[in-house]
C-alpha cells in the first residue's frame, strides 16, 4: 500500500534477477522466477546445466535495507529486522502480542534482558531467528513458531530446538547491519524443506559428510551494493539519465 514498501519489493525483485545472473551467468531476458503455493521464490532452471543443483536463494526487507543470500546445497532464509521502539504502544504491552509465539525460555530472556530498548532489541533477535527458519523451509504463514526455542551454547554458537528436540542440522547467523537492524541467515537440510519446495530442488540425498561440509562454509559478510549493479546493461543508460547518475 505504502511507496516505501512497494521500492523494497522491486529492489527485492531485482535482487534475485541480479543474484542469479551474477552467480550463475544466466543471461537477465532467461531467468526464470516462480513461486511456491506457500510464496517461497526459486529458479526455474534444468539443474543438470549447473554446477550448483540445489542453488536456491532468500531475500527479505524491512527498515532501510533489502538483502539477499543463496546456498549452493543447503536451503537458505533471510530475515532482516528493524528493531524500532513502537510510537503508538507501549513497549512491553508490543512484545506481549507476540507471546504465544514465544517459549519460556525465550520470555524469560527477554524479560531479563535489562532496559525496554535492550528487552525491544532481544524480542526482535529471537523473531528474526525464527522468521529466518520458517523462510528456509518454505513453509510461509501458519507455522506454529512457539514450536523452535532458540538457544546460545557455552561458546556463543545459536542452537534450535524444534519440537524440544535438538537440531544439529541448522547453523543460523545473527548479525547487525547497523544500531537499528539485525540479519539473520538461516541454514539447514534440504530435506527439511516442504514438500512444495523440495520439488525445486534437485538433491536432497547426499552423503552426510558432504552435507556437513557444506554446513560448515563460513559465513561471507555482506556486501552493500549500488542498485545500478543490478539493471541489465542494456538499460543502465536510461537508468542512468533519469536518475542523473544516481541510484543508490
Amino acid at each position: 500500500m505504502k511507496f516505501e514498501d512497494r521500492k523494497r519489493a522491486l529492489v527485492s525483485r531485482m535482487l534475485q534477477y541480479g543474484l542469479v545472473h551474477k552467480v550463475l551467468g544466466i543471461p537477465y531476458k532467461d531467468v526464470i522466477i516462480r513461486r511456491t503455493v506457500e510464496g517461497k521464490p526459486s529458479l526455474e532452471h534444468n539443474h543438470e546445466n549447473f554446477e550448483f543443483p540445489n542453488f536456491n536463494f532468500n531475500a527479505s526487507h524491512h527498515g532501510d535495507y533489502v538483502a539477499i543470500a543463496s546456498e549452493p546445497l543447503c536451503i537458505v532464509g533471510i530475515d532482516i529486522v528493524s528493531h524500532d521502539t513502537p510510537k503508538y504502544e507501549d513497549a512491553l504491552d508490543f512484545i506481549a502480542n507476540f507471546s504465544s509465539h514465544l517459549t519460556s525460555l525465550e520470555w524469560k530472556n527477554i524479560m531479563n534482558a535489562g532496559s525496554t530498548t535492550e528487552m525491544m532489541a532481544e524480542f526482535y533477535r529471537y523473531w528474526c531467528l525464527k522468521e529466518a527458519y520458517i523462510k528456509a523451509i518454505g513453509i510461509g504463514l501458519g507455522y506454529d513458531l512457539s514450536r523452535l526455542e532458540f538457544y546460545r551454547t557455552d561458546s556463543g554458537k545459536i542452537r534450535v530446538r524444534v519440537d524440544g528436540e535438538d537440531s544439529e542440522e541448522w547453523r543460523f547467523w545473527l548479525c547487525e547491519l547497523d544500531i537499528r537492524h539485525f540479519v539473520c541467515v538461516a541454514r539447514g537440510n534440504p530435506k527439511r524443506a516442504v514438500e512444495s519446495y523440495k520439488r525445486t530442488l534437485c538433491k536432497t540425498d547426499f552423503d552426510e559428510s558432504e552435507y556437513r561440509s557444506a554446513l560448515n562454509i563460513p559465513n561471507k559478510d555482506f556486501v552493500l551494493c549500488d542498485i545500478r549493479e543490478f539493471i541489465p546493461e542494456s538499460r543502465r543508460g536510461e537508468f542512468d539519465s533519469i536518475n542523473n547518475g544516481g541510484g543508490s
